[in-house]
């Protein structure tokens, strides 16, 4: 079946069962298309958490669906390739955040949303990259925080604010394959070109870079910039959202190595597939996603 006879299919068939079809920044280009709406984690879970279709499918990894169903319990949340999993979220486990809480008993928890529904859980709040740093400055000055999983958006967040943070060493793998090398090589196939990269890149590589922002904050940058051409620091699947909105700028990245595996498991195959039958629902438990929704609600009303 072509590319386009298999979109026709999922279109059709996501809309005869009211199906709203969310997909991440990082999916293959052909899944973004398919799409009802296409964004950053922050935003994603916005659009899970404001919906009232019955049916959601999402085109994401693991805990990106797991966020869904906990902000719109009442919806079938369903995602593709349930192997979809995250590096960054599995290197923090929940006995390892409640070990660090009895370390700082007054401190507050701020977990990235690329984390597991039991460690939100235990999580006073969450953030994303998109709203790290207006998360943590809302926190009384004078509280311990601890950040995880990953130290690296820890770092830039503790640098932006000047505040010392507890961090959880936890790293995403594809993130840090962006190297100074990597960058200065593509500026210099690209003189004229802003360079702009993710918070989860190392601190030189941000140091070095023309703006660090979110995959959100990455398409805002580009297009209110008077800029033409973009080395973009994130993972590759950007790149085709990018050059489909902002159609009349170029785009480039930073090197073909910065792919997540794990974000290219869901295909148009698969997507289909999980709407024809249903395959697979995600479930989260009723204690789990109790706690875990407070700290949610805090990532997606803060403005």
């Amino acid at each position: 079946m072509t590319t386009e006879t298999l979109s026709e299919k999922v279109r059709a068939l996501a809309q005869s069962k009211g199906a709203l079809l969310l997909a991440h920044n990082y999916q293959l280009g052909e899944v973004q298309d398919v799409a009802d709406f296409v964004g950053d984690s922050l935003e994603l879970a916005r659009k899970a958490a404001a919906s009232d279709a019955r049916l959601i499918l999402f085109c994401g990894v693991r805990f990106m669906a797991e966020t869904a169903k906990i902000l719109n319990p009442s919806a079938t949340v369903l995602e593709p390739a349930p192997n979809a999993g995250c590096p960054l979220a599995d290197m923090l486990t929940a006995e390892q955040l409640i070990r660090l809480k009895r370390e700082h008993p007054d401190a507050l928890v701020v977990t990235y949303v690329n984390s597991s529904a039991e460690v939100k859980a235990e999580s006073d709040y969450c953030c994303t990259s998109g709203n790290a740093v207006k998360v943590v400055a809302a926190l009384p000055p004078g509280r311990e925080v601890i950040f995880g999983p990953d130290q690296s958006l820890g770092q830039f967040v503790s640098g932006r604010l000047g505040r010392e943070l507890i961090l959880w060493r936890g790293y995403c793998p594809t993130h840090h394959r962006i190297t100074v090398d990597a960058i200065d090589e593509a500026r210099r196939a690209h003189p004229a070109a802003k360079v702009v990269v993710h918070p989860e890149c190392t601190p030189d590589v941000t140091a070095v870079a023309d703006e660090v922002a979110s995959t959100a904050g990455i398409l805002r940058y580009a297009a209110e910039t008077p800029c033409d051409e973009y080395i973009i620091g994130t993972e590759n699947g950007m790149l085709h959202r990018l050059a489909k909105e902002l159609p009349k700028k170029r785009f480039y990245p930073v090197s073909s190595l910065v792919t997540c595996p794990n974000m290219k498991i869901n295909t148009l195959e698969k997507v289909l597939r999980s709407l024809e039958t249903g395959q697979y629902e995600v479930d989260v438990s009723d204690k789990i996603a109790q706690a875990a929704r407070l700290a949610l609600r805090r990532m997606v009303e803060l403005v």
